[in-house]
């Protein structure tokens, strides 16, 4: 006998939900790079190196129909348009910045600093309720 599975049962987890929006090879860096303020489509495809045209098109439109990103426009004739991240967009940000420091142990060209002071940042996990920074050897994934 074969038993039936509901639909819910395939949902994924936030992890594999997230991923399947941003879990391909280019889509955080095209986020890195609208981090850094490279807005319009030739500043990205310069700076995310390796990648194709259509494919850019393709994970701009991908991240604009997933709400993190906006598309604007700046010039009528011919149309041209900027990409920003939306709130949404930039809360990948911690994402990205701790894949980042995670990465900077094998290659130490980039580094994320606090803009202000101009000083490297740690990624820092803090209990909301009790204010307190919770080291990393502390943490687990559990169920909701």
């Amino acid at each position: 006998m074969q038993r039936t599975v509901s639909s819910t049962a395939h949902a994924r987890d936030p992890l594999g939900a997230a991923l399947d929006v941003v879990g391909d090879r280019w889509s955080l860096l095209v986020v890195r790079d609208l981090l850094r303020g490279r807005t319009r489509f030739s500043q990205l495809r310069e700076s995310v190196v390796g990648i194709a045209p259509n494919i850019l098109a393709a994970r701009l439109r991908r991240l604009e129909r997933h709400g993190l990103v906006e598309r604007r426009r700046y010039r009528d004739a011919p149309p041209r348009h900027e990409y920003v991240l939306t709130r949404r967009g930039h809360g990948l940000g911690a994402a990205v910045g701790a894949l980042l420091i995670w990465g900077e142990a094998a290659q130490h060209d980039l580094s994320l600093i606090d803009l202000a002071c101009g000083h490297e940042v740690a990624l820092v996990y803090r209990c909301p309720e009790c204010g307190h920074d919770t080291p990393r050897s502390q943490l687990r994934i559990v169920e909701g």
